[in-house]
């Protein structure tokens, strides 16, 4: 499939369909849905890290589900911006989820997104580790996936 900067996965965008968020972790890859009007980020589920194809038919399966047109995947860059061996990894593992999925993806900054969300989960909620364990990846993905839908382009009102 494609690989699309945010506006141009906006614009492939049927009128009412999903963004799936993917924050893809070495062991589990958190997952979180966009409403219809691509306007809030709800955190969606855990699934473990295996075969490329399972977690490919297991998105198909929940694009047919909930509407979904197109993957927001994060991608962890370095620090200071730059592209390095994670980077890259992540950049080939979600142009062939594409490719299995037939659906485009836009790759999203996800540096210290899941610390931000396990710093929220510490101080806000009190969870202990293993508490966490549960939602941190997919409370990332929501966390990535918001960043983005507050990013897109947005038609004029008036």
């Amino acid at each position: 499939m494609a690989l699309l900067n945010l506006t141009d996965l906006t614009a492939a965008l049927a009128r009412n369909d999903r963004l799936l968020g993917i924050d893809p972790g070495r062991k589990q890859v958190g997952l979180a849905l966009s409403d219809v009007s691509r306007m809030v980020a709800t955190p969606l589920e855990t699934v473990k890290r295996g075969k490329l194809g399972a977690m490919a038919t297991h998105i198909r399966a929940l694009a047919d589900r909930h509407g979904i047109g197109g993957m927001v995947i994060g991608i962890p860059l370095s620090l200071d911006g730059s592209f390095g061996p994670a980077a890259q990894a992540a950049k080939d593992w979600a142009m062939a989820l594409s490719d299995q999925t037939g659906l485009p993806v836009c790759l999203w900054d996800e540096r210290l997104s899941s610390s931000a969300v396990n710093r929220m989960l510490i101080q806000e909620a009190d969870l202990s580790r293993k508490k966490r364990e549960g939602v941190v990846d997919q409370l990332a993905a929501a966390y990535i996936l918001q960043a983005a839908l507050d990013s897109m382009p947005r038609p004029a009102l008036f």
